[in-house]
């Protein structure tokens, strides 16, 4: 649970900094390394503020649709909060069936003392783990990591 009471202002605040890779060549490890299920990826995000955030990129070896990538804000002092997940369409959330949804971290859902970004809904903005990268650095203002839209397709 994060202490710090969010408000929508803030996360919007958050969200529209404009933000830029740090190691824009993070490397693919697969995980774990013994048996791997899965590769990941991990950026390292600043503001020209030094505001502080990091995004990681994940995604199943054995299932293409089985993916995710997130932003996390990691203030000074403070204890991270995940912004943003983009996930796969390799499960059910909710109402939302095997189909690409967004995670994102509302004020609503911390004061209920969910995890905060419990909220999702489903998008057809991407079906690639690269298509939703592309829209996280353009939906949270990311420049320095190197991304390809996916095509535009309709879930139902």
């Amino acid at each position: 649970m994060n202490p710090h009471p969010y408000t929508d202002d803030e996360l919007a605040r958050l969200k529209a900094m404009p933000k830029r890779a740090t190691n824009p060549g993070a490397r693919w490890q697969e995980k774990p390394s013994a048996a791997p299920a899965h590769r990941q990826r991990n950026f390292q995000v600043v503001t020209q503020t030094d505001v502080r955030f990091a995004i990681y990129q994940r995604e199943s070896l054995a299932d293409q649709a089985d993916f995710s990538c997130g932003i996390r804000y990691c203030p000074l002092g403070g204890e991270p909060i995940v912004l943003a997940r983009y996930n796969g369409a390799s499960h059910v959330h909710g109402d939302i069936a095997y189909r690409p949804h967004i995670h994102s971290t509302t004020a609503a859902a911390l004061l209920a003392g969910r995890t905060p970004e419990s909220e999702a809904s489903g998008t057809d903005r991407y079906t690639t783990l690269e298509g939703a990268s592309a829209c996280l650095l353009q939906d949270y203002n990311v420049t320095g990591i190197s991304t390809r839209r996916d095509e535009p397709r309709l879930f139902r």
